[in-house]
């Protein structure tokens, strides 16, 4: 019998159930811990090599002090655009991460529809990636962030997996680079146009009401 069967065999006697219930609660909050510090250092990482864009993180809703995920926002300020992420979310008993291209706030059906929109999205679905409401492109990733094979790796070579994750959106960035800046500038544009339009509407409609 080998050292990790005998460990198990301790803890699985019933008299040694409070303390097998007290180890696991310590071994989730490592687990915690080291998937949190993976977010805060691929943050750090990414930002470095994502010119004109500034990275963010994304909390757990219901655990503040625990990250997700993060995301990128293009310098210029505009309410809508499609930011590139990083995010990983539970199926079933387990966690795993994806990543593609989000909408920042919900377009309406003519933003959905503009050509440099539609032109992304097409490219992205000839590379296999998803979309729906939420996303414009996602895609799932092989990392299942809170596993045992992944923690071990990120204990002991951080270095090769945050190069290997992080360049999934340098990756990203690159290809579509020229794409992706025409989409968020037509944005940008569209919503400055909707303003505009609005203000006009308020203003013919005080003028009628006089």
């Amino acid at each position: 019998m080998n050292e990790e069967q005998a460990v198990l065999n301790f803890f699985a006697q019933k008299e040694n159930l409070p303390l097998a219930l007290s180890v696991a609660n310590q071994v989730d909050g490592t687990r915690r811990k080291l998937n949190h510090d993976f977010w805060l250092a691929l943050s750090e990482r990414i930002v470095a090599y994502a010119p004109g864009w500034r990275a963010s993180t994304t909390e757990d809703r219901n655990a503040t002090e625990c990250l997700v995920g993060l995301y990128l926002q293009p310098e210029a300020e505009q309410k809508l655009y499609l930011c590139p992420l990083l995010e990983q979310q539970y199926l079933g008993d387990t966690l795993r991460i994806y990543y593609g291209l989000m909408w920042s706030a919900t377009p309406t059906l003519e933003q959905k529809q503009l050509s440099a929109i539609n032109t992304l999205r097409h490219t992205f679905q000839e590379a296999g990636f998803k979309s729906n409401d939420r996303f414009l492109a996602w895609q799932w990733t092989s990392y299942y962030p809170r596993d045992m094979d992944f923690l071990l790796r990120f204990s002991t070579a951080a270095d090769s997996l945050l190069n290997e994750a992080a360049s999934l959106i340098q990756n990203l960035l690159m290809t579509h680079r020229e794409a992706l800046h025409l989409a968020n500038t037509t944005l940008r544009q569209s919503s400055r146009n909707a303003a505009i339009s609005a203000i006009s509407l308020d203003k013919l409609r005080a003028n009628l009401e006089r």
